[in-house]
């Protein structure tokens, strides 16, 4: 039986590994890759290079320790995590089952996608998930951001602060019904589009304009620098929906201390309640559950 399992290998995940290996404790990593979406950068005509902290180099510089520190990980997804007595039994996608005194969730999100034609091609090249992420590259450019929730409102308000022009696709009257929405609908540099259709991305090396249908079959094409898919952040928590306290959004909801409402399950990153999109924050949880768990574990090792 493993003192700890983790389950998810970008920044959170990774982070937790190394402080529960300096820990001393027996610990399995499970993670269908390494990195999670930091391994994704993108790529914008203007910009030969930025600061960023990319996925790559957080990888190799956590494998360079993980290698030093010979610890065990199975690059395989996780089906279901169950609670057993006062232990975990943990099922991988491939049908291995394992078992632990501890377990730390660090799954991540995933977006939820248009479906359209030209999507996938420009995925990273002009069109990305994250403004949160990559507004400040957006200075005095134009923008398009596609959502109908929250996030695309947040989004919006977040380029409107760098942008020359973000146009906001897919809007409707809810979300503008709220203190920002009722900012960004006096803003000047933001146009608001209601009742249209996403017919497809198109562009050469990069995303260069959307096409657009809007009630009447109209077909309009609407040039920009840059895309927001924003639609939602769907929570990687199947295998445990069943098990611990989700929130709304689905979310797993964490304390302070990263613990769960069942003893010994543990979360960080942007799979929890406290999600921020952004790595730095991401590692400083996946910290503070290892050691959380490390806790836990002392009267049980």
């Amino acid at each position: 039986m493993y003192d700890l399992i983790i389950i998810g290998g970008g920044p959170a995940g990774l982070t937790a590994t190394i402080y529960a290996i300096r820990k001393r404790l027996n610990v399995l990593l499970l993670s269908k890759d390494l990195g999670g979406k930091t391994n994704y950068r993108l790529a914008l005509p203007w910009i030969e290079d930025y600061q960023v902290i990319r996925g790559l180099e957080i990888v190799n510089k956590f494998r360079t320790e993980l290698e030093y520190l010979d610890f065990a990980r199975h690059i395989e997804s996780v089906d279901k995590v169950e609670r057993k007595d006062d232990h975990f039994i943990v099922t991988t996608k491939g049908g291995a089952i394992l078992e632990s005194k501890a377990v730390i969730l660090a799954t991540g999100t995933r977006q939820v996608r248009m479906d359209v034609p030209g999507e996938k091609e420009y995925t990273m090249k002009g069109l990305c998930y994250s403004a949160l992420s990559y507004a400040p590259l957006f200075i005095d450019k134009s923008v398009i951001v596609i959502g109908d929730d929250d996030l695309a409102l947040r989004s919006v308000g977040e380029l409107a602060t760098v942008a020359k022009e973000v146009t906001m696709v897919c809007a409707n009257d809810k979300m503008l019904d709220s203190p920002l929405g009722h900012k960004l609908q006096q803003a000047k540099n933001v146009k608001i589009m209601k009742d249209c259709e996403i017919v497809e991305v198109q562009g050469d090396e990069y995303a260069r304009k959307l096409i657009l249908k809007d009630k009447a079959g109209k077909l309009s094409e609407y040039p920009a620098d840059g895309m927001f898919v924003e639609k939602a952040l769907v929570a990687n928590t199947s295998m445990v929906k069943d098990l611990v306290e989700l929130d709304e959004q689905g979310r797993i909801v964490i304390d302070s201390a990263c613990r769960t409402n069942i003893p010994g399950l543990f979360a960080a990153g942007d799979v929890t309640n406290s999600y921020a999109e952004q790595v730095l924050v991401a590692v400083g949880e996946g910290a503070k559950a290892a050691l959380s768990a490390y806790e836990y574990l002392l009267p049980r090792l």
